[in-house]
């Protein structure tokens, strides 16, 4: 839907662009009342949407200036070179939104943790135990406020929690 974009004139295209980068990051968007003429609804919407995908995918995937060329083949090479060049001069802009609105889906944070390990000799039950325990401490700030969280891991139990941590680190490593 892109390809919308050859009805404007290169100026106007580079200031719309800009403006949807703007919109990304969260500051003013592009208004149809000022291109009411030139598109329908449908098609403005269409267009700012398709924008919107393609300044995302390319600094999500750290395309290629030519990925991102035969992205927009549709367009006419002068305004893909527009957007183009609005993608480069504001890709570091869109990344930071990009990783904003990641780590704003959860709105708990580590602050800080600590930890102990216990050697447990003996319990009401059993004479002789001999069982490592882990004592995690984590301080965890939501919505403004600390919450200490604690909790006490056999091996067994740190062992499930050490592979749920690897594969939460590979899954943020597949999203960079």
């Amino acid at each position: 839907m892109v390809e919308f974009l050859s009805r404007l004139p290169e100026t106007d295209c580079l200031t719309l662009c800009h403006r949807v980068v703007d919109g990304l990051c969260g500051r003013e968007p592009p208004l149809r009342m000022d291109r009411s003429a030139t598109w329908s609804l449908q098609e403005w919407l269409q267009l700012i949407r398709s924008l919107k995908d393609v300044f995302r995918w390319a600094v999500g995937t750290d395309s290629s200036d030519q990925e991102v060329l035969a992205l927009l083949s549709d367009v006419g090479s002068s305004r893909a070179d527009v957007v183009l060049g609005v993608l480069r001069s504001r890709q570091e802009e869109v990344r930071l939104s990009l990783l904003d609105s990641t780590y704003s889906m959860s709105s708990a944070t580590l602050q800080d943790f600590e930890w102990q390990l216990k050697l447990a000799l003996s319990s009401d039950k059993i004479s002789s135990l001999h069982t490592p325990l882990l004592s995690l401490s984590l301080d965890v700030r939501e919505n403004g406020a600390l919450q200490p969280v604690t909790m006490e891991m056999s091996r067994d139990e740190l062992s499930t929690l050490i592979t749920s941590l690897e594969a939460a680190n590979k899954v943020v490593l597949q999203l960079k």
